[in-house]
């Protein structure tokens, strides 16, 4: 599941406040997602929400925005098809007329070994965690541009981060070019008014639907200084943080949400 954040179109924005934009976020139907779909609703901010096929799930978590008082969509739409991906991102400026926060959370983890990985496993995840999150950047930062504000998350995580652990070269080489990616725009965009950051959780409790991708044996408090995993609300809230007005001069950065597991 993701989320786009839009504002009204009549609404002016010198106050960058939250309430009153409209944000995206593709999710794949995530716990971190609907909490930060939540936490945006609960300050005011109109939702976008994606999800790859789950119509169900994204609307009863449009519901739950709706009922917080703000308007809230779902779109379905596969992260890794550019067709459908742009046809989403012009569907969202449609509705809400601009979209001023968008988090790009959706992602695969199918961990192998590098010599079992095929052509097109790793197009897969490519397509998914990079070129998915690079092609909805790109159709929604030029009216970002107009609007002169903007505020664009990306998802990483710590494994990648780290590149520790055995299957995960690939999720790795994905996850660490969104870091880049962050970069290059947060440098190109910052004169238009544009942050864009990166978030990093390490273990986090949250359900795992697909168990298989960390060989069933799924990231757990091992390892942990602060002697427990991460919450989602603890993600959604950091990612609240970083398009509040609160983070007015932090661009290009990765924060960690690891519980002191690694430091960077």
């Amino acid at each position: 599941m993701g989320a786009m954040v839009a504002s009204s179109p009549n609404k002016p924005r010198q106050d960058k406040s939250i309430a009153g934009v409209a944000s995206f976020t593709p999710l794949y139907v995530s716990d971190k997602g609907r909490a930060t779909v939540l936490h945006l609703a609960r300050e005011g901010a109109h939702v976008i929400v994606n999800a790859r096929s789950n119509q169900a799930e994204a609307d009863a978590v449009v519901r739950e925005a709706q009922a917080l008082g703000v308007r809230a969509i779902s779109i379905i739409a596969d992260m890794a098809k550019k067709d459908q991906v742009e046809a989403m991102a012009a569907k969202a400026l449609s509705e809400f007329g601009r979209v001023d926060i968008l988090i790009n959370n959706a992602a695969i983890r199918p961990h192998m070994p590098f010599r079992e990985l095929t052509d097109e496993d790793w197009e897969h995840v490519r397509n998914v965690v990079l070129d998915g999150a690079l092609y909805l950047t790109r159709a929604l930062i030029g009216p970002m541009v107009e609007n002169k504000y903007g505020n664009i998350l990306f998802f990483v995580g710590d494994g990648a981060y780290s590149g520790r652990g055995s299957g995960r070269a690939h999720l790795s080489a994905a996850k660490m070019a969104l870091v880049g990616l962050a970069r290059g725009l947060a440098s190109e965009f910052a004169p238009h008014n544009i942050r864009v950051n990166v978030v990093s959780p390490g273990s986090i409790d949250t359900r795992r639907d697909n168990p298989e991708w960390y060989g069933n044996r799924p990231p757990d408090a091992a390892g942990i200084p602060l002697g427990r995993q991460g919450k989602i609300d603890e993600i959604a809230a950091t990612c609240l943080f970083l398009v509040s007005d609160g983070a007015g001069f932090i661009t290009g950065q990765t924060i960690h949400v690891n519980g002191g597991a690694g430091y960077y």
